[in-house]
């Protein structure tokens, strides 16, 4: 994305951050005004809006008409969240929306305005919530479930590599789903015969590091765990991937769709969307202590076939009847 595009997309969702005091203040009569903290960047912003958006329109809700949202956008820089958070509980807005590191950030700015997450991990594990059933205070969310998918994705990964020994698990440290993830990559690859190497990575550079070391210790497989640094970071991932003629497995599938070779996750529009109606209905007047923390139903097996070629691996007729979406 060139510079000037770059300003302009900034300046579409951020807009509203900067014309806040101007229009939104004067029209918090009749619109309601909610926070938005995303811990990447706009640039990746689209793809969970929209079924955000969708969702609350389905509740009476529409950006611009009866709906201000001031956008704060972390840019990857998770010492920023804490203060953007806090910046949100200044301004007064009904609702802060967030995720990952952001929710964190959130709790702690507040326990009065409500707050609606979407979690990697068991929300009651990080301390978002008291139980799922039963949120109590001020936050409520989806759990995408993403830490219990781990197992799954080593075992499709190993349908479809099936000489398969040797694993590396790309995390990033200062994310909120790598202590589970290893976790649980080491138990779920001890059960089927595998070796597990970690990799580290929280910047761009890193990851060319983790390459170079992935290059040096020739594992079958690449297993890069779910977090919005590595989404913001896609493209990079895997191009690197198929220079290097590895294998990998992702959790999204906006991966696949920039040519990951597979993805196995929660459909995230349809997260977002469930996202979307729970904000609405707590500006109806919903508390989130009353709102269930919503189990992800939705995931998605995404196959990428030419990636497949390129990389010389036959993908097994059953993996291809099992898949949600075959790339050509």
């Amino acid at each position: 994305m060139s510079g000037m595009r770059r300003r302009e997309f900034v300046s579409l969702f951020g807009g509203a951050a900067v014309a806040w005091p101007l229009t939104v203040r004067a029209q918090q009569a009749t619109m309601s005004v909610i926070g938005f903290i995303d811990p990447t960047s706009p640039d990746t912003a689209p793809h969970r809006l929209a079924g955000f958006r969708q969702g609350l329109k389905e509740t009476g809700y529409v950006e611009g008409e009866n709906l201000a949202i001031v956008y704060r956008f972390a840019e990857n820089q998770v010492e920023r969240l804490p203060e953007q958070a806090a910046d949100l509980v200044r301004r007064q807005v009904a609702v802060i929306v967030t995720f990952a590191n952001g929710s964190l950030a959130a709790k702690a700015a507040t326990t009065t305005i409500p707050i609606v997450f979407i979690s990697g991990e068991d929300p009651v594990k990080l301390g978002l919530v008291a139980s799922l059933a039963r949120p109590g205070g001020n936050l409520t969310g989806i759990n995408l479930l993403s830490a219990e998918l781990v197992a799954k994705r080593l075992e499709l990964v190993r349908e479809l590599v099936p000489g398969a020994t040797r694993v590396s698990v790309l995390v990033n440290p200062t994310g909120p789903s790598s202590e589970t993830t290893l976790r649980d990559a080491l138990s779920a690859a001890r059960a089927i015969g595998l070796e597990i190497q970690v990799l580290n990575a929280s910047t761009s550079r890193e990851i060319s590091a983790a390459f170079t070391t992935l290059v040096r210790e020739r594992p079958n497989v690449l297993f890069v765990d779910i977090d919005p640094f590595f989404t913001t970071r896609r493209m990079q991932l895997v191009h690197l991937a198929s220079h290097h003629r590895t294998p990998a497995t992702y959790a999204s599938r906006q991966f696949a769709e920039v040519g990951g070779l597979m993805s196995y996750g929660s459909n995230i529009t349809d997260a977002w969307h469930q996202v979307g109606v729970y904000t609405g209905r707590i500006l109806k007047g919903s508390k989130p202590a009353d709102l269930p923390v919503i189990q992800a139903t939705k995931f998605e097996l995404v196959i990428n076939a030419e990636t497949a070629r390129i990389l010389g691996l036959d993908v097994p007729d059953t993996l291809l009847a099992r898949a949600d979406e075959v790339i050509e």
